[in-house]
This record gives C-alpha cells, structure tokens and sequence, in this order.
C-alpha cells in the first residue's frame, strides 16, 4: 500500500495521500507527526469504489480510532480492501503531547461548519469539497471519553440509515443537535453520519469493538432500507450541555474548591438519576453558578436541572447523564457532562 502523497493544492494544512505512506502502520499516535506533516486525507481503493469515510484523532488524546483503523489496514495489507477507504487522521501534533488539542489550537471536532479563514476552517471546507466529490457509503467519527460510559453510537438525524449504521456499533444511540460544529453533522449532508463513542483510550476491547464494526461496514453492500426494531435500540436524545463556569475552581471530594465532586462521579454515566442525586458540593456563596446547563436552543436551563441543598447540588428532575468526567482539562477543554432523557422511535420520528 505503500505510495508517494500528492500536497493538496489550496491549503498547506491538509496533504492528502492516494496511498498509505510507507511505515505508517507501524506508528502509535503519538508518533504520526513524525510522518505526517499534519492533518491527512487518504484515499485507498477497493473492491466497491464507492468509499466509507472514517475520522480519528479529532482529538489528540483519543486513540482507540487510529488503533482500530491501524489493525483493519494490516488485515488487508496483502489483498484488496472490500470498499475503498477514505481515512482523516486529524490533530497529530495534539497526539504527539497526548492532549485533546494544544492551548494554540481550537478544538477538532468544533469547527466543522466551517466558517472564517483560520488554517482550520480552510482545511474543513478542504476535507468536505474533497469528500462530495466522491460520493461516501456513509462517515464514522471515531471517538474515545474520559469518564466511564458504555460504548455507543451518535447521530444527528433520526433517518433510517443513520440509525442503522448507529445500530450496528451499539444499541445504545444518542441523537443530538449541539453542539453543531462536530464533524459528524457537516457529514450528515453528504451521508449517513455517525460519532462512535468507544469507551477510555487504551482499552484493548475497544480497539477490537472499532475494528469489527470497521470492517462490517467496508463488506455492507447497502445500509439496510428497513426501519430499526423498537427493542433493538435503546434511544437518547441530549437535551443539555453542562459546563463549569471558568471562574469556579474544580476540585475532588475532601479537596478545598469552588466545586467538589464526588470520586465516582462518572460511576453516574448512562444511569437515570433520580431527583435528589448529589452531583457536588459547592461553596455556598456559588450556590447559583457552580453549574450551568444550556438546552439545545442556547437557553440557561440550570434551575430545571439543578437545585441547591445544604451546599449539595442535587438533580432536580430525573436526567440521564453522559461523558461525566473527573479530567478537570476535560471539563474546562470541552464540558463537565451532556444530560438526556429516553427517546421511543415514534416520539423521535416527531423531531425530523
């Protein structure tokens, strides 16, 4: 597979590949930037030319993607792939520092609407033209979390073809709208779009789960026409993102902060919580700001969520949460959770 790259011609952040570089198979994620002068489109033939287009490392420090993609492409290393592959590998030099991305640099997977004229944005509309030109099968975007969650699938839209190609990593399926910057929504333009979230980096079944399903969908002649059975998806719709305001220290539970949060925090991920449930302690003068949760219109939704009790704060309502994290980088880089609520697919038909 080894071949020489061919520069793409409008923007110096992207180089684009009609082969895989020789060695790159052999290289962890934080040695890609060794070999790759930054973000990389490859394109690699296959029995159906019509390609599957897979993202990784859209975050630096999440590298069960390339893993997974690393071991797909040394299975087919001697014969022909089943369906040409098209491969984004993203944010090397965040790789490189195991970071989500460097202080300098904005995040990956927040900039693919594309607009303004920073070398990301261009890279963005680079990555898209390229890809409607070639018609994808569908687009994964491969992703790991911090905190202790199940493996599931991400969509954006509720159409058939993206629950199908969701179903088919996971019964479990969040539908969200925002943030609406990831890569996954720019794609549900030109495709069945998804997000795999596939647990914490390094896990060796996650690896195998991106593997599998990699290589299902590369010998999937269509994505079934068929509507997904009710009892063969358990569906979530995001309804909030919570962030921790940037004024408010974070610390842990016995620890002197702004905002404590229980050590097991995480443990909380994909349980439905009752109201009443402690999510932290806080100092009692933050009592109104410690956390903010804002609904999918942009709107402060925090006292609906939240109420304050004896410097505890407590769920006000049953919510589901997702992507809890102790990373306090995390928190600050992206959020503290999303918060969901059970979706039935006739409900959900009523959102598209």
């Amino acid at each position: 597979m080894a071949g020489q790259c061919k520069g793409s011609q409008n923007t110096p952040m992207l180089t684009t590949y009609d082969h895989l570089p020789t060695g790159l198979l052999e290289l962890e994620a934080n040695q890609l930037q060794d070999a790759l002068p930054g973000p990389s489109l490859i394109h690699l033939p296959g029995k159906r030319p019509q390609p599957l287009f897979v993202s990784v490392l859209m975050h630096g420090n999440e590298v069960t993607g390339w893993q997974a993609v690393r071991e797909l492409l040394r299975k087919y290393q001697d014969r022909q792939l089943p369906r040409a592959l098209s491969l984004l590998i993203g944010n090397v030099a965040a790789a490189q520092q195991g970071q989500r991305h460097l202080p300098e640099q904005p995040d990956y997977n927040r900039i693919w609407k594309g607009e303004g004229d920073g070398p990301e944005q261009v890279m963005v509309r680079q990555v898209l033209e390229a890809m409607r030109a070639r018609r994808p099968y569908a687009a994964i975007d491969v992703h790991n979390n911090t905190g202790l969650n199940p493996h599931y699938a991400c969509v954006n839209r509720l159409d058939t073809a993206f629950l199908q190609l969701a179903n088919l990593f996971s019964r479990t399926v969040v539908y969200f709208l925002k943030p609406d910057s990831v890569l996954s929504m720019a794609f549900a333009a030109i495709c069945p779009a998804v997000t795999i979230e596939c647990g914490r980096p390094g896990e060796p079944h996650g690896t195998a789960h991106v593997m599998e399903y990699l290589d299902a969908c590369l010998h999937l002649s269509d994505i079934p026409a068929h509507e997904v059975a009710p009892h063969d998806l358990d569906l979530f719709h995001t309804v909030a993102i919570v962030k921790v305001p940037p004024q408010v220290s974070i610390g842990q539970e016995g620890e002197v902060a702004d905002l404590c949060l229980p050590e097991d925090l995480d443990h909380l991920n994909f349980r439905e919580l009752a109201p009443g449930t402690v999510l932290g302690l806080i100092q009692d003068n933050l009592s109104h700001v410690a956390l903010q949760a804002t609904n999918e219109r942009g709107e402060d939704v925090s006292e609906r969520y939240f109420a304050v009790s004896d410097a505890e704060i407590r769920t006000r309502i049953p919510v589901m949460p997702s992507m809890l994290t102790m990373d306090t980088r995390i928190i600050r880089q992206d959020c503290l959770c999303y918060l969901m609520e059970r979706l039935d697919l006739q409900t959900a038909r009523q959102h598209t």
